[in-house]
């Protein structure tokens, strides 16, 4: 009972370094805890969100339309839980300008349901739902109406039937027809599309302008009023994934096996049979038209025949009329009477030619009648004519029904194809990445702080241990008063963090993380494995610094250890051996200088425990420092165009006229801006990128036209990039990257986040959804979006365009516009408050899709959510910087207490004993920061590496005031310490801090 008295009465003797280390484990198990918790908050309840409205896990597309043959083929894929046929189409309306709608019908089998906010869902035909953002920027509310016009070429379907007809038509066979949706619209609902959760309010407003050909809004509808039997796509559930999480490789790995099941067997055949359906649509039409003409040209025939036969015994009645007449004339010159009344009663016989030859003078003898022959042959020779003109026709049609009916391509995409998805797995990640970093920080300054404190609690019971181990208590016993200690303090410590790691800051980040993202049934949740993980690693860290503590002091006797330890042998320092500079140092100043190198673990934990806090505190300011020069290095250095303007194609005439008639241009470059997307697939062979990489990036594809590649550069800053160490980049010669015929040029933000780099082969889909392969050819420096560049020529190789030809040696400004050029890179002149106010009336012109400034883009851009980060790790990291030197001058002090009784004994003032200490401290503190510095700057190098975010690239940049506000920060820590010390100098009582122990 005594023991456990003595030891309680340590502990609260020692109450300090008990507060210290359960400090260190506060902090360190919660930023362990607490960004990855955050994360995993949001990954469940977005993996909730969709499971509820059926969010599909693999979609196919089809560049001819989906039949019901193809959903059937489907549904009798091993591994598919439910199919869904989906119609949609592309409408525009009148919204300040032209604006363009998606009209997706509300799947009826549970799949992409969308999540109603307000109002109700649509039943009946002409009600649609809407969502946030329309409402944001269109001002309407429920119960508003609306009118739509659908486009010509509505959708991916549409375009592909109005070629794939033998007859031009809209249809594809006799029975399947595009989507149409009803004109005449009201909104009844404002509902969340479970494919893009981006907040319209938040930061995913204030990004830069990337999709350009995409339409701006999505109406969902019902099925009632929609009309067609073609489907634009099929969504698909797979059986299992329900009860994995989304953002597992489980569930990726389930959904591939479907994936990969459909492009084995199912996709080649129904590409196949689909082309055969489309070729027997054909060559059925033929065969109709074939029938119907020949019927046509029978009954016409027929007329012509009846008419000539009628010709015909009206020149024989005349022919026999005049050979009667003939013949009785010659009667009436015979002998007798009654011969001539026998020839009046008979007509003579005439033989075939002197019929003809009578006919014949007939029809010449009456104009009426050579009319009426020129017309029976005039009508019989049109009529052959025809017939073997529409022969010829039919027989040409079917020699190019195969040709004209392109080879059919499926698209299966899994969820990573969606943008919305990807960037929300992405974004946290990538911030899951760094609460995955940093915690090691703080676990080594944890185990180096304890063994400090412990080391130093168990130095000072010496002869307390060697007292308790004389009487006969085991050292295990005697050990584990100091073992419990810290045990207790982490497990206190640790507590409190997850209090702080599961509570405080996941609803930090979930707060920024709601202004970028919409999500629904959001909740706080405890992970008991992961916490109890958590505390488990930092008690093992503590209670082995402990332990090695310990053994280090009971290795020796009793006797040993109730006698004094002996003071450390005199030994000289590499600076006394430097004469001209030692002579010239005070005699504190000798000491000082001597205290701190000959101590080396004190020299050690102090250096090295500043060390990692600064350069916690400076990776964390870099990170600041290089997402607030992001915009203005994209839009201000490496875009050095100052407008972008989009249009619809059929309005880019109009809309290079609008810009051209305002006069404020100073320069421009027409180019073709299509929205797509860039793929890699991990191959592992060394072409597609780094070994096993593999993902998607939606990037804006830009065409620039042949005749004007070289001007590319006047409008884009091109500098060729490649990968260095440690997250680096090499930069080259701006002006030495050129574009040509032999591939694109992909942006570094999106080669960084796929590990594209020159020379790899990447699939590229253009704003169709028409995909190829197309090499690298080099990684261009760019920080925000993702631009490929790509010439006319290589556009037109890669996606097999009718219009577009080789125009590399063209003249004529018809094939220079082979592509329609909807887009203008310009240069303006005025001010930057006057470009964006151009810009913004730009937009209200109905010839103008979008209409971006870079100078607006450029001081509007921001990114709450690394900065909420930045702000977390930062004071995280202050706080640690706080504990450790608060801790490092309690054991300084707690080690010399002898050392400063005898200066007071010597007559050194409390103020003059303040400076003896602090003076060390500060020293040691100056050469932490001064270490810790670099070493923060090369931590902060490595963000890249860990930060892969879409569309973004972090160039890591670090402003000489962030390194002025680490140091400032840290010294100002070490001056707050000694506040808390100076008490402590002054309550040494120099008679009994001097007793001999003996």
């Amino acid at each position: 009972m005594a023991f456990v008295k003595d030891m309680l009465r340590m502990w609260a003797h020692s109450w300090k370094r008990f507060i210290s280390i359960a400090m260190i484990t506060l902090l360190g198990v919660a930023v362990l805890t607490g960004i990855y918790a955050g994360c995993r908050d949001a990954f469940r309840s977005t993996d909730r969100f969709f499971d509820a409205q059926g969010l599909h896990d693999v979609q196919v597309l089809s560049t001819a339309g989906l039949s019901n043959g193809d959903i059937a083929a489907l549904r009798k894929v091993n591994g598919v839980a439910k199919v869904q046929a989906e119609r949609s189409q592309e409408v525009t309306f009148d919204l300040d300008g032209r604006k363009s709608a998606t009209m997706q019908e509300i799947g009826t089998n549970g799949i992409d349901q969308p999540y109603l906010q307000e109002g109700r869902m649509p039943k009946k035909a002409g009600e649609i739902a809407v969502t946030r953002k329309f409402i944001r920027d269109s001002g309407k509310r429920i119960g508003s109406r609306l009118t739509v016009t659908p486009e010509s070429a509505s959708s991916d379907t549409s375009d592909t039937n109005d070629t794939n007809g033998a007859d031009g038509t809209n249809e594809t066979n006799g029975t399947d027809e595009a989507p149409s949706f009803p004109t005449k619209l009201t909104i009844v609902g404002v509902v969340l599309d479970p494919q893009n959760l981006s907040n319209p309010d938040g930061y995913s407003a204030m990004t830069s302008f990337r999709s350009t050909a995409t339409t701006d809004y999505t109406f969902f509808a019902p099925s009632d009023g929609v009309t067609g039997t073609l489907y634009t796509s099929a969504t698909l559930l797979v059986k299992g994934t329900a009860a994995e999480s989304t953002f597992d490789e489980s569930y990726e790995n389930t959904v591939k096996q479907v994936t990969d099941r459909i492009d084995g067997t199912v996709k080649t055949d129904r590409q196949k049979a689909r082309r055969q359906e489309l070729l027997d649509a054909g060559n059925k039409k033929i065969v109709d038209a074939r029938a119907e003409a020949d019927k046509k040209f029978a009954d016409a025939q027929s007329q012509i025949d009846a008419n000539r036969q009628q010709f015909n015994q009206q020149v024989d009645q005349i022919v026999s009329m005049q050979a009667g007449a003939a013949a009785a004339g010659a009667a009436a010159n015979g002998t007798n009477a009654g011969a001539a009344a026998a020839a009046g009663a008979t007509t003579p016989q005439l033989d075939e030619t002197t019929r003809e030859t009578m006919r014949e003078t007939i029809i010449a003898a009456s104009p009426e009648l050579t009319q009426a022959k020129q017309q029976l042959d005039q009508a019989q020779s049109q009529l052959n004519e025809q017939k073997a003109s529409t022969e010829q026709t039919l027989k040409t049609k079917e020699n190019e029904l195969k040709t004209s009916i392109p080879q059919v391509r499926w698209y299966v995409q899994d969820r990573q194809s969606l943008g919305g998805f990807s960037a929300l797995k992405s974004d946290l990640d990538s911030i899951q990445s760094l609460g995955n970093a940093f915690p090691i920080v703080f676990l080594l300054v944890a185990v180096m702080m304890s063994l400090t404190a412990m080391a130093r609690m168990v130095e000072e019971d010496r002869s307390l241990i060697g007292t308790y181990v004389g009487l006969g208590y085991g050292r295990l016993a005697v050990a584990s008063r100091y073992l419990l200690f810290a045990l207790l303090a982490c497990l206190i410590g640790g507590g409190l963090g997850l209090i702080a790691g599961f509570l405080g800051i996941p609803a930090f980040l979930l707060v920024v993380l709601q202004g970028m993202y919409v999500m629904p049934g959001l909740r706080l949740e405890y992970d008991w494995l992961y916490g109890s993980l958590g505390i488990a690693l930092f008690v093992v860290g503590v209670l082995a610094a402990t332990i090695y503590a310990c053994v280090q002091e009971m290795r020796q006797t009793p006797a040993a250890l109730m006698r004094p330890k002996a003071p450390r042998a005199g030994s000289r320092i590499l600076l006394e051996r430097i004469r001209p500079v030692w002579n010239r140092i005070g005699f504190l100043g000798k000491v000082t200088a001597r205290n701190i190198f000959r101590f080396k673990s004190r020299l050690i934990m102090t250096v090295g425990g500043v060390a990692g806090c600064t350069a916690l505190i400076v990776c964390g300011l870099a990170i600041n420092d290089t997402v607030a020069d992001l915009g203005i290095k994209q839009y201000r250095d490496i875009y050095r165009y100052d407008l972008m303007v989009v249009s619809d194609d059929s309005d880019a005439s109009a809309m290079r006229t609008k810009v051209a008639s305002d006069g404020r241009v100073t320069s421009s470059l027409d180019v073709r801006i299509e929205s797509g997307d860039l793929t890699v697939a991990g191959s592992g062979d060394g072409d597609s990128g780094k070994a096993g990489s593999s993902g998607s990036e939606s990037i804006q594809l830009v065409a620039v036209p042949e005749k004007h590649l070289s001007n590319l550069g006047e409008m884009v800053t091109l500098q060729p990039v490649s990968s260095g160490i440690l997250g680096t980049s090499g930069v080259g010669k701006t002006g030495s990257l050129k574009l040509d015929d032999d591939g694109v040029i992909v942006a570094q933000s999106a080669a960084s986040a796929l590990g594209v780099k020159a020379g790899s082969k990447v699939r590229l889909t253009n704003g169709d959804g028409v995909q190829a392969t197309a090499k690298v050819s080099a990684v261009n420096r760019n920080l925000i979006g993702s631009d490929v560049y790509v010439s006319e020529t290589y556009y037109a190789k890669l996606f097999d365009s009718k219009d577009a030809k080789n125009t590399k040696n063209s003249k004529s400004s018809k094939d220079s516009e082979a592509l329609t050029w909807n887009a203008m890179l310009a240069k303006l002149s005025g001010s930057d408050a006057s470009q964006t106010d151009y810009a913004e009336s730009l937009e209200e012109d109905s010839s103008v899709m979008k209409a971006v400034s870079c100078a607006h883009m450029a001081d509007s851009f921001k990114f709450d959510l690394m900065g909420a980060v930045v702000a977390l790790i930062v004071a995280l990291a202050g706080g640690l910087a706080l504990v450790v030197l608060f801790t490092l001058a309690n054991t300084n002090v707690s080690e010399r207490v002898r050392e400063m009784a005898t200066l007071k004994v010597l007559g050194f003032f409390d103020r003059e004993v303040h400076h003896y200490v602090n003076r060390e401290m500060m020293i040691l503190t100056v050469m932490g920061v001064i270490l810790g510095l670099p070493l923060g700057r090369l931590v902060g190098g490595m963000l890249t590496m860990a930060l892969n975010m879409p569309s973004l690239y972090f160039e890591v940049e670090v402003k000489p005031l962030s390194y002025v506000i680490a140091a400032v920060a840290t010294m100002a820590f070490a001056l707050l310490v000694q506040l808390f010390v100076n008490p402590v100098l002054d309550r040494i009582d120099p008679i009994s801090s001097l007793k001999s122990v003996e």
